[in-house]
Formats: structure tokens, sequence, C-alpha cells
């Protein structure tokens, strides 16, 4: 996977696929942000597949290929939420397409967005 800019924000930024942070108050709503790739399938990868897919099972190649993608989507959202100067990213989603043949497109995003710690009582 290629490096991406750190986190200009203090922290981590959390990722979530709720609206809500327990224990945060949004602060301010910056908006979308998205992260996306596209991956293609090897000729080899295709071909055990093919085989694979006669005696039915997991496909695991395809399997590894799919976790990457998503995690490398992740990434280039969580990059592009700290580019954006947010430190949370909530209602985080993924969508993707089949893109020919061999090629899927994997699209993740949410809403960027501000937060602060509440005090606790």
């Amino acid at each position: 996977m290629e490096p991406y800019p750190e986190a200009s924000v203090d922290g981590p930024i959390i990722v979530t696929t709720t609206e809500n942070i327990p224990g945060a108050k949004v602060v301010r709503t910056i908006g979308q942000v998205f992260g996306l790739t596209v991956r293609s399938r090897s000729l080899g990868g295709n071909i055990a597949a093919g085989l694979k897919s006669l005696v039915g099972g997991e496909i695991r190649s395809y399997v590894k290929l799919n976790e990457d993608a998503r995690r490398q989507a992740i990434d280039r959202m969580i990059a592009n939420a700290a580019a954006m100067g947010a430190n949370a990213v909530t209602m985080m989603r993924f969508d993707s397409t089949e893109m020919g043949k061999t090629m899927s497109e994997i699209v993740a995003y949410g809403t960027a967005r501000v937060i602060e710690w509440e005090a606790e009582p």
C-alpha cells in the first residue's frame, strides 16, 4: 500500500458507522469524505477461481483482494478527512462496482466531522 500524509489533528481519527459517537459532541460538520480504489484480478487468479468455482468453497485470493481493497479505501478516506481538518468520520459505508469483467471499484465514504469529548461528570 502506498503511504498517506499523517493526520493533521491531535490523536487518531475516529471512524464509525453510526451517526453519533457516545461521549462526543459534534463541533463542526465538514461534509462528505471518501476514499476510492480500483483493483484488477490477475489472469492466474481468474483461472484458479474458475477451477475453484467448479467444486465450490471460498476463493481465498479474492477474499484477500477485497480485504486489501477495503483497507486501502478506508486509509484513503481517513487521509482525506485529515486533510480537511476532521478528527472523526461518521456514517461510514462501503460501495462497490464491477468495472468490466476483471476490475472492481471499492469506495469508503462518510461524513467528516470535528468532535470534542464531553467531560465526565
